[in-house]
């Protein structure tokens, strides 16, 4: 990786939080891109940014990935050799409440992304993509060799459109793309809208825990550590094309172009009631527990087949679900300064 700087979008989410932490560790210096939008508390992605401000090779630009012509100057004036691209409107539900938002964030601003790496040279893009891309799959584990053209929601749908649409950019300027597929991802300073943190809020406050599919579903919980060190990983490793790639018979992970897609995850589902059973354990509390139909969108089980990640970087995600767990409460009670018993 070159000594310019590594652009992180989303540096202010979760997991582009971590990454640039990862990147900052070794010495790397990275800009950090983030609207920091309130789509959730707005106060812990600034808390992020501070913690990430603190390392002097840490440089954060507050920018919209929506304005094409800031997009354009800003991507000019840095020609960024390596780009890490997370930033998204995340979430399944908040899909079916405001699709606009998916439109302006995942496709415009990932066209502005590619076009800011087409006209500067950029040697590697890496882009977020999601588990939910396999829709109504129902083959598990889910592989990077299966088909994926049956999204159930649109944020689903957002995702394999960057797939593709990073694809035709690689195809047509060579530009190394690769996509990370990530499962359910969680740990320290996670994200409020998805379900660990959801069900340590309920169990501290003493609220019901609201499980879907009446408690029958099943998440490949990937710890954010292990994946930060996947895509740090990736990040030294451009994708240079499958010469054996054939479109008489298409492997959909790998092209002639130089693009690729991975899993990120754990591949190791766990049912989403053991790790309400973990979490009470941290918290020293009985959950009360709300069993609710499916939600629109959502699936029964995630499951991650990820022997790409490990024949081409050899790397396993090896952090157990109980360790990560006492690690995210240890984080929570810390940043909420929460030190009793749940009420």
């Amino acid at each position: 990786m070159s000594d310019r700087a590594v652009l992180v979008t989303g540096a202010a989410g979760f997991i582009g939080f971590h990454v640039a932490r990862q990147l900052l560790a070794q010495g790397r210096p990275v800009v950090g891109l983030d609207i920091v939008n309130d789509y959730y508390d707005p106060k812990l992605k600034e808390a992020r940014i501070e913690i990430l401000k603190r390392d002097s090779n840490f440089t954060f630009e507050r920018l919209d990935l929506a304005d094409r012509a800031a997009m354009k100057s800003f991507f000019a004036q840095h020609r960024f050799p390596t780009v890490i691209h997370l930033a998204a409107q995340a979430g399944v539900r908040y899909s079916l409440e405001n699709p606009h938002a998916y439109v302006d964030a995942n496709i415009e601003g990932f066209i502005n992304v590619l076009e800011g790496c087409r006209h500067n040279d950029c040697g590697h893009l890496l882009f977020a993509s999601s588990s939910s891309v396999y829709g109504s799959n129902t083959k598990l584990p889910f592989s990077v060799q299966d088909s994926v053209d049956h999204p159930i929601s649109l944020y689903a749908a957002s995702k394999k459109a960057n797939e593709l649409i990073a694809h035709a950019y690689s195809h047509l300027y060579r530009i190394p793309a690769t996509g990370l597929r990530f499962f359910t991802v969680y740990g320290p300073w996670g994200r409020p809208d998805m379900a660990m943190f959801l069900f340590a809020k309920a169990i501290v406050n003493g609220e019901p825990i609201k499980l879907f599919n009446h408690g029958e579903m099943r998440r490949d919980f990937t710890y954010v550590d292990d994946v930060s060190e996947a895509i740090v990983r990736l990040a030294d490793r451009p994708p240079t094309g499958n010469p054996e790639w054939s479109g008489q018979d298409p492997d959909p992970a790998t092209s002639s172009a130089p693009w690729k897609i991975y899993n990120i995850g754990n591949n190791r589902p766990e049912e989403l009631l053991h790790v309400v059973s973990l979490l009470e354990k941290e918290f020293d509390c009985t959950a009360r527990k709300e069993m609710l139909p499916m939600q629109p969108g959502d699936v029964p089980a995630t499951y991650a087949d990820i022997d790409d990640l490990f024949r081409d970087i050899g790397f396993r995600p090896a952090t157990k679900i109980e360790h990560g767990i006492a690690q995210f409460a240890k984080w929570y009670r810390e940043y909420h300064n929460f030190n009793g018993r749940a009420r």
